[in-house]
């Protein structure tokens, strides 16, 4: 997307264009292909969901051709990952390529072990423990016993501000902190609900629902460029980019 005289103007394809994509099972296709794909435009011409898909087709609220919509369906997917991945933007990743994020963004380190070296900050920890209690080590959780371990295996991005202590007169830049835990690959959103009354019925707006990637694909599965220097897992990303889009080495880390 992009500005001009105060009005925001997409980025894209006449749906009668050959090369667009007209459904999240299309999109699909192509982040598997691709690897990993940006939501919106940025430096990388041609380099998102955005420049492939019909400027028509957006907000239009059908699930069957919006790609608004298709974030959720993808996100219920055990295919892809979706987040803000991409210099705090959102976008997906492809169940093959997260791993080389985990380890590029995370620089090798679970959480615990950022957090005791130092790396992370007080605000971070606070919703990463929402999901991961103290005792329960991440090599024994099983994706279908989460529940067993007495694990929460996702909440409403509201109900982790509430319980991680950012509500009001509490902990400060709860939008930031989560973005940050997205960007290094700790937490992925999972789904897009409408929030639940005290009933239990839905209203409002569908608003995200988060989780960490290792309750949707395992431990071993996330972490399994571990063995790799995290340099060499970037490597792979940018080469990755290049077989499909061009962009110089400034552009490609301003992106990734």
């Amino acid at each position: 997307m992009y500005v001009l005289d105060g009005q925001w103007y997409m980025q894209g394809l006449d749906r009668d264009d050959e090369g667009c994509i007209r459904s999240s099972g299309e999109l699909l296709s192509v982040i598997e292909s691709v690897g990993f794909l940006p939501l919106f435009s940025n430096n990388v011409a041609g380099f998102s969901v955005e420049e492939m898909t019909s400027v028509s087709d957006w907000w239009s609220g059908d699930e069957d051709v919006d790609p608004w919509e298709w974030r959720a369906v993808l996100a219920r997917t055990d295919k892809v990952a979706y987040g803000k991945f991409f210099g705090g933007r959102a976008g997906f990743i492809s169940k093959k390529w997260f791993p080389y994020f985990a380890n590029y963004r995370r620089d090798g380190y679970d959480f615990d072990a950022r957090y005791e070296d130092g790396k992370a900050g007080y605000r971070e920890k606070l919703l990463v423990d929402l999901f991961v209690p103290a005792g329960v080590d991440m090599w024994d959780v099983k994706t279908e016993k989460l529940e067993d371990l007495g694990v929460t295996s996702s909440l409403y991005t509201h109900e982790m501000k509430d319980r991680g202590g950012f509500g009001k007169g509490g902990e400060k830049n709860f939008e930031g902190t989560l973005t940050k835990l997205q960007m290094q690959t700790y937490l992925i959103v999972k789904d897009f609900k409408p929030r639940l009354n005290k009933r239990g019925e839905e209203y409002g707006w569908a608003v995200a629902v988060m989780t960490p990637p290792e309750y949707k694909w395992g431990y071993k599965h996330v972490t399994s460029r571990y063995n790799e220097k995290p340099s060499e897992s970037y490597s792979r990303i940018a080469a990755q980019i290049g077989k499909h889009f061009e962009c110089d080495e400034k552009t490609l880390r301003r992106v990734i």
